[in-house]
């Protein structure tokens, strides 16, 4: 027992000598020939008057300012100024000289109207022995089936199936539309 406690204590030994090792050196890192600067100033001037080196010269008289070389301030941070009109509109050229400006309206689409909005739900997709299947639901409630090339609700011709979407459109070809999938 008293060998371990021996050992312990011979490499706790040896720990402190490395570390006061370490330290000893950073502390002596200065090269030869130099000394360190000491951490008191006025040590270090002392010492630098016992040499006799030369003095800077200061002229405290150019860190002076004059009173009037700099105007006082109108700004204040604690008053708010009233905010600027807008800038006034642009009038087009010949409205300045009392020329009345006559704005035209804006240009009326020509043609006959779109056609209106198909009122069909798409709820599914049947795969059957003789082709895939669109499902719809109308604005009753009712369930109506079709492939594609088929006129549904004696309207509408079922265009294009799809997994998520199914195009139809009009049976004069007029009012293509994509129905999304509702699952409703």
């Amino acid at each position: 027992m008293s060998l371990k406690v021996s050992r312990q204590l011979l490499v706790l030994v040896a720990v402190a000598v490395v570390i006061a090792g370490v330290v000893f050196a950073r502390r002596s890192d200065t090269p030869a020939g130099t000394t360190r600067a000491p951490s008191n100033p006025r040590r270090a001037n002392a010492g630098a008057a016992d040499q006799s080196a030369p003095v800077a010269d200061v002229r405290l008289e150019l860190l002076k300012t004059t009173p009037g070389g700099i105007e006082p301030s109108t700004r204040n941070p604690f008053q708010f100024k009233p905010k600027a009109p807008p800038p006034a509109p642009r009038l087009p050229a010949g409205a300045g000289r009392g020329a009345p400006v006559v704005i035209a309206p804006p240009p009326v689409p020509q043609g006959p109207p779109p056609p209106p909005p198909i009122a069909l739900k798409y709820i599914g997709v049947l795969e059957t022995v003789q082709g895939r299947v669109a499902v719809f639901r109308d604005s009753g409630g009712d369930i109506v089936n079709g492939k594609e090339g088929d006129i549904i609700d004696g309207r509408y011709r079922l265009l294009k199936i799809g997994v998520e979407s199914a195009d139809l459109a009009y049976i004069d070809g007029r009012g293509r539309q994509t129905i999304r999938l509702s699952g409703q």
